[in-house]
Formats: C-alpha cells, structure tokens, sequence
C-alpha cells in the first residue's frame, strides 16, 4: 500500500502525516523552507498521533526536505525527543533519505544526537524496505 493512497491526519506547509493501518505514522516533509512555527505544529502533531494509538513507530520520507536549521535541530534534541523518551523502549525511525546533500548532513547530525534520547533511526533508500523494516518490529 503506498503511503500517498492513505489518509490525511494532518498536514500543513511542512509535511504531510498519514495513519499506517500497520500501525505507524508516514511523515512526509514538503519540499522548501519551512516556518519554525509550522515545523513545530507537525511535531507536535506526530507526538500526539503516537501518544493516541500508543504506537511507537514512524517512517520519515525526507527526500524533499532542505536541511534542517540550527533553531529546528535545538528544538527536536531539547524539546520533542525528551518527550520521546517517555514512551518505554522509545520510538523507531525508518528514514528515507533526503535528496539534498546538505539535508542529509543535518539528518545525520541529528541522527547522532537522537542516540542520547529513545530514538532508533534506520536510513533507507526505498519506502517499500522502510515499511518492511517497521513491520518486522512488530
């Protein structure tokens, strides 16, 4: 099932979050710059949608998104991954690499900082080995 063909949860000039039926959310970033606020509401958002259907699972498709800024890097390490790490055994990433260069460096620095919260990143090329990835978790 392609992550297009489900429904819409929430989106807004960031990113798109849908409902997996396998029981993970889809986050997929829009491409172009990004208002801080927005980036923050998205967040937000995917928290709550994990909290609600208590899963602990996310694919990430980055492949359009430009890289992340230093005010959006501080925040997801202080703020939103410290939530992260409430959840016992914390929260699974797979993660489709973006197609900017740059993108992918801020990714990865983020990547490396998310080890000190409960966040486990896999980086993926495909969506379809994503998804099998997040479904062999169980």
């Amino acid at each position: 099932m392609s992550a297009a063909s489900l429904p819409i949860y929430f989106e807004n000039a960031v990113a798109t979050l849908r409902e997996h039926p396998d029981g993970y959310v889809v986050f997929k970033y829009h491409p172009g710059p990004r208002q801080f606020a927005a980036f923050q509401a998205v967040l937000t958002h995917t928290g709550n949608l994990l909290r609600s259907r208590d899963w602990y699972k996310i694919l990430g498709d980055q492949r359009l998104m430009t890289p992340f800024t230093e005010e959006e890097t501080t925040w997801v390490t202080t703020y939103w991954l410290d939530h992260a790490r409430h959840r016992p055994g914390g929260i699974y990433a797979a993660v489709l690499l973006a197609d900017d260069v740059f993108a992918r460096l801020a990714a990865t620095q983020l990547r490396h900082e998310a080890k000190a919260a409960a966040l486990t990143y896999r980086l993926f090329e495909h969506e379809g080995e994503a998804a099998a990835w997040l479904r062999q978790l169980g």
